[in-house]
């Protein structure tokens, strides 16, 4: 699991230095600065992964990509809520729907794969 999220958040850092207009069409206009923290949530996003798999910094990349995580939601929100059509995604519940509910589940899984929660698999003490 922690591999296949590095490899998510890589991919999303990809994504915000690649294509950081699209980013910021979602981008909530409370938040300041936006183009620039674009860029640093990308790089942020490729630290962190490489931070998840190893050993010494997994801890803290688990918390800081949960917390991340619980940031980055307002903008998905915007951008189901907003009507915002951006050229490559589904403006559609099918896509926006799935993508708000995996939110949860994505912090549950940084939480998880760092080792700071063992919810709900919790190991059986002998």
């Amino acid at each position: 699991m922690r591999w296949i999220l590095a490899a998510f958040f890589v991919a999303a850092g990809v994504a915000h230095l690649a294509v950081p207009d699209k980013l910021l069409a979602m981008t909530p206009g409370w938040v300041p600065f936006a183009p620039q923290i674009i860029l640093l949530t990308g790089l942020f996003e490729f630290a962190a992964a490489v931070a998840l798999v190893t050993r010494p910094l997994r801890w803290w990349a688990g918390v800081t990509l949960a917390l991340y995580s619980v940031c980055v939601w307002p903008a998905n929100i915007h951008h189901a809520l907003g009507g915002i059509d951006i050229a490559g995604l589904p403006s559609s519940w099918w896509y926006h729907g799935p993508r708000l509910a995996a939110q949860p589940l994505i912090i549950w899984a940084s939480l998880y794969a760092a080792g700071v929660i063992d919810w709900p698999f919790r190991r059986r003490q002998a």
